[in-house]
């Protein structure tokens, strides 16, 4: 009886130094929601976007996605993000779906435009870029570049023309 008690105690005590290096974890990398004022943007494509998604300047998280819908009358993606309330946008920034690499995820990056007005809640980004499509891209770079030139023969050059005698 006294080994169950133990291997109990033992398997309490992992369980709760794991949840302490997930709390941790979660509040010093900065993940989850973001509480502040929300902006908008509309896109051709979000592939990789969630909800949850970080939105970032610099490289540095200052928000996180919190939807995004379909508008039925442009078929472009609309998508909402909340802004940490000290972080201040210029109102002509624009924003594009960047990757964190080639197998990474992808996330919002916002480019500061030079504007003296800033975003406030309820704003939307006029430029947008919305995601690449690598396949598609890359189907077409090898498709499109036609022959390898393997079976093709060379081109014998045009003979010059007579020269005219008057």
């Amino acid at each position: 009886m006294q080994n169950g008690f133990v291997e109990t105690l033992i398997g309490a005590l992992v369980v709760a130094v794991a949840g302490a290096f997930f709390y941790y974890g979660w509040h010093t990398t900065g993940a989850g929601t973001v509480e502040g004022y929300e902006v908008a943007a509309r896109f051709d494509r979000v592939d990789g976007i969630n909800i949850g998604t970080d939105v970032k300047m610099s490289g540095i998280k200052i928000g996180s996605v919190t939807s995004q819908i379909l508008d039925q009358k442009t078929y472009r993606a609309l998508v909402q993000m909340n802004i940490k309330p000290e972080i201040k946008i210029p109102l002509d920034s624009s924003i594009k779906v960047a990757s964190e690499g080639l197998l990474g995820g992808a996330y919002l990056a916002v480019s500061p435009g030079g504007s003296d007005e800033m975003m406030v809640k309820g704003s939307e980004f006029e430029t947008t870029q919305g995601s690449i499509d690598l396949v598609g891209l890359l189907g077409q770079a090898m498709f499109s570049s036609g022959s390898s030139g393997g079976d093709k023969k060379p081109e014998t050059p045009a003979p010059a023309p007579a020269p005219s005698t008057p």
